[in-house]
């Protein structure tokens, strides 16, 4: 993914497991905290959505691993949203490691767009749309603290 948008995160001890690399499971974590960075980064955070009574829900993660990442490296997740439907919308995720630009794992997760009261099923708001389609190319979010 070319000038996407990055967020950079070192990982954590407690991310780690028996074998010394990060656990399966955390990699979904990186793509939910590099999801909320997104859409923080498009002016669409998720205290803006619940005030107007909208929310996204994850209706399918799927995840493919080419490399692990260990404890104390600098992580960098690279975020597109290559599509926009009615009521749901796709983001695609790269997982690499900063220092070395080697993919780690890749994701593509879809969300549908709800109504929180009552919650149902609801079409992606147009400032919504093309903020996701405008993407927040080029910006870097850095919590690795290098």
């Amino acid at each position: 993914m070319t000038n996407a948008f990055r967020y950079r995160f070192r990982v954590r001890y407690n991310e780690c497991d028996a074998q010394q690399v990060v656990f399966n499971a955390r990699y979904a974590d990186y793509v939910d905290l590099a999801m909320t960075e997104f859409m923080r980064a498009i002016g669409r955070d998720y205290t803006a959505l619940l005030a107007r009574g909208l929310d996204n829900q994850v209706v399918k993660l799927t995840l493919e691993w080419q490399a692990p990442a260990r404890f104390d490296e600098v992580i960098e997740v690279r975020v597109s949203s290559p599509h926009v439907g009615l009521t749901s919308f796709a983001m695609a995720y790269e997982i690499v490691h900063a220092a070395t630009d080697r993919v780690l794992c890749t994701a593509e997760a879809v969300y549908v767009m709800m109504t929180t009261d009552p919650f149902e099923k609801t079409p992606v708001p147009d400032d919504l749309r093309a903020a996701l389609g405008d993407g927040a190319v080029g910006q870097v979010i850095d919590h690795s603290g290098s």
